[in-house]
């Protein structure tokens, strides 16, 4: 579940199990950036893009809402 632009959103309501960057982390297309259960499921959000992570706005353990952005990208130029 993410959005263009850099933000990356919880796709539904879930709880964060493991967050896998921290901010200026540079990671690549397909990492695993977060880690979320949602309806009894492990949910992968996943980088886009090639970039490095500006900001983490979510917490292991944290309940999340549909469309919260959990994770901030900025691509290199």
């Amino acid at each position: 579940a993410g959005a263009g632009g850099g933000s990356l959103t919880a796709g539904m309501p879930g709880r964060v199990l493991d967050v896998l960057v921290v901010a200026g982390d540079t990671v690549q297309k397909g990492d695993t950036l977060v880690l979320l259960e949602a309806m009894k499921m492990e949910l992968r959000i996943l980088a886009p893009t090639d970039g490095q992570v500006s900001r983490v706005l979510c917490a292991a353990w944290q309940v999340v809402v549909r469309g919260q952005v959990l994770v901030e990208m900025e691509n290199p130029n």
